[in-house]
């Protein structure tokens, strides 16, 4: 079960995707791979995260110390992130935004871990993307009028020459497929590099290679969730329009 999970572990490191076992599931053979088991790592972080974060507000005094100090750091930078992009729409997206943000951060520091980051899976990175997708198109629909929508699938030509419908509708497809590509690719690539030399050098790597996790599951894991988030809140911010959001 080791092989595939960990990227580090002597001869057999790599940073494919295996499958740990399968079941049948309606007469067809699913697998659990080691995806799946990285996920249920992160989430489980998460979650004990979550409980003692909730435990600890629900007795919160009013001077913050310790744990307590943690938890409204994170809230209070979290909200101020949305608020500098979607101003008066930033409530209703404090939630979403928040989760999708400690989520992916939380899964691209997992190489930390010894595990294999579940945003090096395409199939983590696009359910994530066309979520925003879906959000950014109900907005779409909620504050603009149809008529609206048509000229914007007709730009730069008037509304009544519709020749650059096609190319727009391309554009408009290519925003999920774009958030979740960027993503997944930067976390494979540092992924792979760190796997190949663990590969390489087995044990001797494990004594300088400390710069090289910084770099590709701390910083830049860091730089990749946040381009993500404020993606995600400029094409909704986009759609929402200026006279909503302030």
């Amino acid at each position: 079960m080791e092989h595939g999970i960990l990227l580090s572990g002597g001869s057999d490191v790599d940073f494919m995707i295996h499958g740990v076992f399968q079941y049948s599931f309606f007469g067809h053979q699913v697998w659990i791979t080691t995806s799946h088991v990285c996920i249920l790592i992160v989430m489980l972080i998460l979650i004990a995260f979550a409980i003692a974060a909730n435990r600890c507000m629900k007795k919160a005094g009013e001077i913050p110390g310790g744990f307590q100090n943690v938890v409204e750091l994170i809230v209070e930078k979290l909200d101020a992130m949305v608020d500098s992009s979607m101003e008066k729409a930033a409530p209703k997206y404090y939630n979403y935004i928040g989760t999708v943000f400690i989520f992916i951060l939380i899964s691209n520091f997992s190489g930390l871990l010894g595990l294999r980051p579940p945003t090096a899976d395409y199939g983590v990175t696009l359910p994530l993307a066309l979520i925003t997708f879906t959000l950014i198109h109900i907005n779409k629909w909620k504050y603009q009028k149809p008529m609206t929508i048509w000229e914007d699938m007709c730009s730069p030509l008037p509304k009544w020459l519709p020749i650059w419908v096609p190319i727009n509708l391309v554009s408009t497809i290519a925003v999920p497929i774009s958030l979740s590509l960027r993503l997944f690719a930067n976390v494979l690539s540092g992924t792979a590099m760190m796997a190949l030399l663990y590969g390489l050098l087995g044990w001797i790597a494990t004594i300088w290679p400390a710069a090289l996790h910084v770099y590709f599951d701390l910083f830049s894991g860091a730089i990749q969730t946040y381009v993500f988030c404020m993606l995600t809140m400029t094409y909704i911010s986009n759609e929402i329009g200026e006279g909503v959001r302030h």
